[in-house]
């Protein structure tokens, strides 16, 4: 089996989740993309939405993507979400051939993580390289040891982030339908969830 691991706060999920998760089974032939909200993100200061809510989102997005699951491995461990610690735990659970997925803004900061040297050993890291940015950018910035361990996923730019959808719903200003799915934007609303 070969999985791509996908974690972040998820705070909302939206459409750029899956391009990525689906540009990452294409390009990595991975037989599926395993989503994983953190509990807590150690590297984050500011008080996102609870767990319960993140992961519900989530499970509402991904519903109809056969090809994709989530996980409350990091939600159920409890405290701050540390990756090596997640990926140990899923090693002891099924045996795979791990890629760890991640944004070229999150790898700037790879070297920050807990354990970084053991988590290359669990994972190959799968990073997604988005116009403007190129294969020259992404590997100017990391060392032989990750560049060993990386291999890139090109993508389309994505014109959307948490934080910008946030801001939409918080404000009610600017249009936030196409970039979630139809059971995250009820959710949302259902909960109440991003009002200011």
């Amino acid at each position: 089996m070969r999985i791509g691991i996908l974690g972040g706060t998820f705070d909302p999920p939206h459409l750029g989740h899956i391009e990525f998760a689906r540009a990452a089974m294409d390009k990595l032939n991975l037989d599926e993309v395993l989503f994983l909200p953190a509990n807590r993100n150690p590297l984050k200061r500011i008080k996102g939405s609870p767990a319960k809510h993140r992961l519900e989102m989530m499970r509402g997005m991904i519903a109809n993507e056969p090809k994709m699951a989530v996980s409350d491995v990091e939600i159920s461990r409890g405290g701050a979400s540390f990756m090596v610690e997640t990926l140990i735990e899923l090693q002891m659970v099924r045996s795979a051939d791990y890629w760890l997925l991640l944004g070229a803004d999150a790898l700037k900061n790879f070297q920050a993580w807990r354990n970084p040297h053991k988590i290359l050993k669990l994972a190959r890291l799968g990073v997604a390289l988005r116009p403007p940015m190129t294969e020259t950018d992404v590997m100017a910035r990391v060392t032989p040891e990750v560049k060993a361990r990386l291999d890139l996923v090109p993508m389309k730019p994505i014109d959307i982030s948490a934080t910008e959808l946030r801001h939409r719903f918080e404000s009610g200003t600017g249009t936030v339908a196409p970039f979630v799915t139809p059971a995250v934007l009820q959710y949302i609303k259902q909960n109440g969830l991003y009002r200011s």
